[in-house]
């Protein structure tokens, strides 16, 4: 298994830069069933801050991504049926796909509930407001 950072998938997504993008799709068109990618959580999220705030890509692009990602067999994300929850919940909400993953991470792990200072968090992704 190859684990692979946020700006390799970055560079494959956007094929913004001709030297990394190169690199980087050699990469990821190499990986296999036997020799998968692994994307680890905290690049996912980074993968959506960056697509979100970098290149301005709408959720509904980012959905995609993030679907295409999951779907993909040589690729192994962490935690996949957490993230297919976060995700519907992302889809279905006005909430920031973090705020899905933190809520729904908190769900599998059998917490209580998710505790938070943001408003918003608590309206739109079930957290629980602390004030």
């Amino acid at each position: 298994m190859i684990g692979l950072d946020t700006n390799v998938v970055i560079r494959y997504i956007a094929q913004d830069d001709r030297q990394q993008s190169a690199k980087a799709t050699q990469l990821m068109e190499n990986l296999s069933s036997e020799i998968p990618g692994f994307l680890p959580l905290v690049a996912l999220v980074e993968i959506v801050w960056v697509l979100a705030g970098r290149y301005a890509a709408s959720k509904a692009d980012i959905i995609k991504i993030i679907e295409t990602l999951l779907r993909t067999k040589e690729l192994y994300l962490e935690q996949s049926e957490t993230v297919w929850r976060a995700l519907r919940a992302f889809a279905s909400s006005n909430a920031d796909f973090a705020d899905c993953l933190i809520e729904r991470s908190c769900d599998n792990a059998k917490c209580t509930y998710a505790a938070t200072f943001d408003a918003k968090a608590a309206k739109t992704a079930g957290m629980r407001l602390i004030d």
